[in-house]
Order: C-alpha cells, then sequence, then structure tokens
C-alpha cells in the first residue's frame, strides 16, 4: 500500500471522495493527520473543500478545529467531497476530473466496474479502500487505473483471470459444463474479509512509523462502527480486538491482559441506567419491553441487583461512587440469572481530561446521529462537517451534541420497535419477514437515513425473533419500507440477513432487489453504495414484494453451519443461487451499472455482500496530552 499509494500522491493533488458512514469519516480522519496530513498551513489558501452531496459546491474551509486538522498536510493538496450515493460520485467526478489525476474514495467505488462507469480518461487513477462487497472483478484484474487498497495478507478468493475473462463464444459454446464446475467449485486460498477502511489507513501509518493515539482512537471507532451497525459477525468483531488491543498497549505502555470490558448497554456513561437498559437493542430484546410482562422483568432484574431506583433513574455521573464502582460486576451477576450472559464486552474507551469519558460505541452513536441528523433541516454539507468534528478532541461540544441527537434516536427506535411488534407490523412474506412504516408514524423522518433504519431492522429483527414462537420466522430475513418522499411517493427500502448467532452477515438482497425491479418493471433507484438499500415507487411496492418471494436467501444454512466468522470476498455462485435471483454473471461483478440519473424500469446494480469489522479502546487526555489506557 505504501508504495502503490502513499509514494504515488505525495507532492500531487487529490481528490478524496468519502462516503457518508462513519467507518470512512474515521479513515478519513486518519489520513487527514498521518504523513499524507502533517503541517500544510501555508497551503490552507489554495485549497478547495467540495461538501454539498448531489450538487458539489467550492466553499473555503470553515474555521474549526476538524478544518484545520484537515489540511495539516505534507505538500499535497486535496479536495474533500462527500458522496452519499452513486449520482454524488459522477458529478463529483465529473466536476473535478479535470483538475485531479488522482482519486481517493473511501467506502465507495469498489462493487461496481468503475472505469465503464465513470469513462475517465486513461491517465485517471483511482485509490479504492471500501468495505462494501462484492468486489468487482474488474477492479480487481485492472491494476493499471484502480489501485485497491487492502493489506496484503487479504486475499478475496476471486476466481482466475482466464476462468472469468472468456471469449463468448467459448462461454456460449460449453455453458453447461461451465455453470457445472462453477456450481461445484470454491475459490482457493483463504477467505479474509476487507478490514475497515480506517483500520487498514491507520495500519499504512503504522507501517510507516507515522501512527499516533488518535489515529489509533479513530481505527477503532471505524471497526466498533461496523459491529454496531451489524455488518460483521460478533466473532469478527472479538477477534479483531484482540488486533488492536496490541496498538493499545503499545501507545499506553500497558499490560494486554489489562480488562477493557464494558456494559452492552448504548451511552449508558451519558445516560440514566434504567433508560440505557430501556433503550439498548440487547436488553430491549432480552427482556420484551414492549409487553407489560417485559417491564416487569425488568423491575425484577433491578431488584435482583440491590440497586435503589432513584440511583437507577439518574444521570450515570450523578450515581453514588461505591454503586459506579461495583456496577460491572453487580450487573454481570444478575443479567447471568436471566440468559445475559454476554452483558459485557470487550470494547475501548477514550479520556480527554478527567470529566469527558467515552467508549467508542458512544462516539459511533454520536457521529451517525449527526451525519443524519433531521432536527434543523441542516444541508448534508453541514451534517457532514459536524459528524467530523465531533472525532476531534478539541470539539467536545459537538460530541456531547451528537450523543444528545443519538438518545433521541435510540428512544425513536425503541418506541417504533414496540409499536410494529404490538401492532403485527411484520409480517411473514414466505423466505422473508417485511414491515412497512406508514406515513404519519412518529419519527419516520428519521429512518428515510441509511444508518438509522439499519439501526431499526436490526432491533426490529433481534426483537421479534425473541417475541415470536414461529420457529422458522426467527431465521428468517427482514425487509424493510419506510417514506422517503412523500411528494415524489417514493419509498426507502432496505433488506438484512437473518438474525442468529451464527449468521455470517452475508447480504443477498442487492441481487434480488435487482432481479425483482426487472422482472416487473418496477421504477426503482439504486444509488446507494449499499446496494441492498434501493428507493422505490409507492405504487409498484405490491408487485416488487410479489417478485421477491421466490427469492431463496441461503438463511436456514447460514443459521444451522458453523462459521469462523471470516466471509470471503468473492466466490462463484452456487447451483441454487443460479436456479434463484442471485444467478448470473453479476454476481462476479461483471457488469458494473452506470450512474443512474432518474428512476428507471432497470436497476442495473451490482449485489452487495457486506463484510466488515469491529472492535474498540481506551485512551486517556489530560490537557493537551493523550494518554492511551485500557479500562
Amino acid at each position: 500500500i505504501r508504495k502503490e499509494f502513499y509514494d504515488i500522491v505525495v507532492n500531487q493533488r487529490v481528490a478524496l471522495l468519502v462516503s457518508l458512514d462513519v467507518d470512512a469519516l474515521c479513515a478519513c480522519k486518519v489520513l487527514q493527520v498521518s504523513s499524507l496530513c502533517v503541517s500544510l498551513r501555508s497551503a490552507l489558501d489554495s485549497l478547495i473543500l467540495c461538501v454539498t452531496p448531489g450538487c458539489c459546491e467550492v466553499n473555503r474551509p470553515k474555521p474549526c478545529g476538524c478544518i484545520q486538522a484537515l489540511f495539516h498536510c505534507d505538500q499535497v493538496q486535496y479536495t474533500l467531497v462527500p458522496v452519499k450515493g452513486w449520482q454524488d460520485l459522477g458529478t463529483a467526478f465529473l466536476e473535478h476530473k479535470e483538475q485531479f489525476r488522482y482519486f481517493v474514495l473511501i467506502n465507495c467505488g469498489a462493487n461496481v466496474d468503475l472505469l465503464e462507469t465513470l469513462q475517465p480518461e486513461e491517465e485517471t487513477i483511482f485509490f479504492i479502500c471500501d468495505t462494501h462487497r462484492p468486489v468487482d472483478v474488474v477492479n480487481v484484474y485492472n491494476d493499471t487505473q484502480i489501485k485497491l487498497l487492502i493489506k496484503q495478507d487479504d486475499d478475496l478468493g476471486v476466481p482466475s483471470y482466464d476462468d472469468i475473462f472468456r471469449d463468448d463464444e467459448e462461454e456460449g459454446g460449453d455453458q453447461d459444463s461451465g455453470n457445472e464446475s462453477d456450481g461445484s467449485s470454491e475459490p482457493s486460498g483463504k477467505r479474509r474479509r476487507f478490514d475497515e477502511s480506517a483500520v487498514v489507513l491507520f495500519e499504512l501509518a503504522w507501517v510507516m512509523s507515522k501512527d499516533t493515539k488518535d489515529m489509533l482512537w479513530w481505527a477503532i471507532i471505524g471497526l466498533t462502527d461496523q459491529w454496531v451497525h451489524d455488518r460483521i459477525t460478533h466473532m469478527k468483531y472479538v477477534t479483531d480486538i484482540a488486533a488492536l488491543q496490541r496498538h493499545v498497549s503499545r501507545h499506553n505502555h500497558c499490560n494486554e491482559d489489562e480488562d477493557n470490558s464494558f456494559l452492552r448497554l448504548s451511552l449508558y456513561q451519558h445516560w440514566s441506567l434504567y433508560e440505557s437498559i430501556c433503550n439498548s437493542c440487547y436488553t430491549l430484546s432480552t427482556f420484551k419491553l414492549w409487553s407489560i410482562q417485559g417491564q416487569k422483568k425488568l423491575q425484577e432484574f433491578l431488584a435482583d441487583m440491590g440497586l435503589p431506583l432513584k440511583q437507577v433513574r439518574q444521570k450515570f455521573n450523578s450515581m453514588d461512587i461505591a454503586i459506579k464502582e461495583n456496577l460491572r460486576d453487580v450487573i454481570e451477576e444478575s443479567s447471568n440469572k436471566y440468559g445475559m450472559k454476554d452483558i459485557r464486552i470487550q470494547t475501548f474507551g477514550v479520556h480527554f481530561g478527567f470529566k469527558n469519558k467515552f467508549l467508542a460505541t458512544d462516539v459511533v452513536h454520536a457521529a451517525a446521529a449527526l451525519l443524519e441528523s433531521v432536527e434543523k433541516d441542516e444541508s448534508g454539507t453541514d451534517n457532514f462537517i459536524k459528524a467530523l468534528d465531533c472525532l476531534s478532541r478539541s470539539n467536545l461540544d459537538q460530541l456531547h451534541r451528537g450523543i444528545e441527537l443519538a438518545k433521541k434516536k435510540l428512544m425513536a427506535i425503541q418506541q417504533t420497535v414496540a409499536s410494529c411488534i404490538c401492532t403485527h407490523l411484520i409480517l411473514s412474506q414466505g423466505p422473508f419477514l417485511y414491515c412497512c412504516l406508514m406515513e404519519g408514524t412518529p419519527d419516520v423522518k428519521l429512518f428515510s437515513k441509511p444508518l438509522a433504519l439499519t439501526l431499526l431492522c436490526k432491533y426490529l429483527l433481534k426483537s421479534f425473533a425473541r417475541s415470536t414462537r414461529n420457529k422458522r420466522c426467527k431465521i428468517l430475513p427482514l425487509v424493510m419500507a419506510a417514506p422517503l418522499d412523500v411528494e415524489k411517493g417514493t419509498v426507502i427500502v432496505m433488506g438484512i440477513p437473518p438474525e442468529c448467532e451464527t449468521s455470517d452477515k452475508k447480504n443477498f438482497f442487492g441481487r434480488a432487489f435487482e432481479k425483482a425491479a426487472e422482472s416487473t418493471s418496477s421504477r426503482t433507484l439504486h444509488d446507494n453504495f449499499d446496494m441492498s438499500i434501493i428507493e422505490l415507487k409507492m405504487q409498484d411496492r405490491s408487485k416488487f414484494l410479489d417478485a421477491l418471494r421466490p427469492f431463496r436467501p441461503p438463511a436456514s444454512e447460514e443459521c444451522n453451519t458453523p462459521t469462523s466468522g471470516r466471509q470471503e470476498g468473492l466466490r462463484p455462485p452456487t447451483q441454487e443461487e443460479r436456479r434463484g435471483p442471485l444467478g448470473s454473471a453479476a454476481c462476479y461483478g461483471l457488469h458494473g451499472p452506470r450512474i443512474p440519473t432518474c428512476f428507471s424500469n432497470r436497476s442495473g446494480r451490482q449485489p452487495n455482500e457486506h463484510l466488515s469489522s469491529s472492535p474498540q479502546i481506551h485512551l486517556r487526555c489530560c490537557g493537551q496530552k493523550e494518554n492511551a489506557a485500557g479500562s
């Protein structure tokens, strides 16, 4: 990565295109203060900041802390462009292709044939650091203009060049034989996923001896983001924590065996313990808090711990010191009696001074809430800047504001989950579950955003799996729809894999959505980098869902077969997938779509199999010095 990326862009002008997710934000921050970004105050006036999704505008940098860090570069001038989808990516490229030769894409661009999509000049070079799946094989084998930023020991499991790029005559002449061979064979080599973009760039800085505690903290947040939004398995999360723990111990000069476990409760250090329990996915689903029986069970749990209700209902910082010191042990002891054996989880946190303590999950929730804020109808530009800003230690006020927004989002999710389950809005559609939020539902505007809708789907599916008595429904994936634009009559549709401990988090809905749209001529827009998220005309919803019913994701196999938590990056389709809507050469990413410009009857988009990761860390900062430490 150093020779083929870093050494090339040094002393060059670079266009940095960043997807709107927390891992991408963290990767961007790592780049800003790596030796790519060390000291460029003198070049501040010559830099351009393009941050308007969909319609890039040229603005002077704003005088905030994150922007100052943004331009601490070493002779590298670059334009930062947040892109929320393929249309933004195409617009940004068209506006900057004359000024830039080098484009760095973070969490976007890997799962389509980028050269076919953007039609760049021959001298244009793209550096792609992306966690989306599957990786388009054209991007893998075109190493002249496409540079994938991955670790050397990562094996994508991509079929050989000759097996993919055959002559049409050869393919047509022996089609049956070829299909049979593909269905029975698997790519050789290790099956490993890309690490998170923030982790990949942190390791680049580490190799060059340029890594700092700040970079390590951002890498951990990026990793945690993937776990919080259910894009990786729990086993993958735990495995990656061990790798980052070594870096934490190195920076903190402490023992690797130090206990870094915290409660699996959302924002509990910034909330009351009672509210955190009520609005955390793990406890919400375990206690079934949408029911009267669940509320009684929660009261019994609190009584079993021996904690006074007055203490439980006040802010964590205001609780008695003696109670706080033993809180984790007390909760863990009582949790075992109620079937919550994983109430404590390995994670990391940071201390800025003595009062400001944050877990990595806290920052993920805060940054995501700022990124998708709908409170003041702020532009995508403002939200992006604020989310990036909250990652800087000099902007703790922004981080606290994000935490308050995150609390409101989690409460909205909890209330929506309770409403959907109590009113039986979750329906079985055969091979999948379906739930649709109606216009007028409280906080429905919030769930038109991808990250918020992802979290809602995670909460809802886990809670439904706990509440239903139907064993088959417990292992079904979920398709969810929410109003997007009432005037245009559109809804956002998302599909997530089944909720079970051995699920490998593979998402086959991207290809299924594409096939359903093609077969029914549904008006869809596949603009999100996550192929399992689409925009659909409301009038076409019924026929679109009917077309999805023949879809047979291998849910039962995933839930019954042990998995190591590692995913292959790319593989040939199985016989079952070939018979269903998953089968075609597009499983290999051979037919990359062009950037959509309007609603169409075709959804020519690639399937999206998510393969990501996530963990956490503890850093202490007193004044201007930061002292990374375990819990």
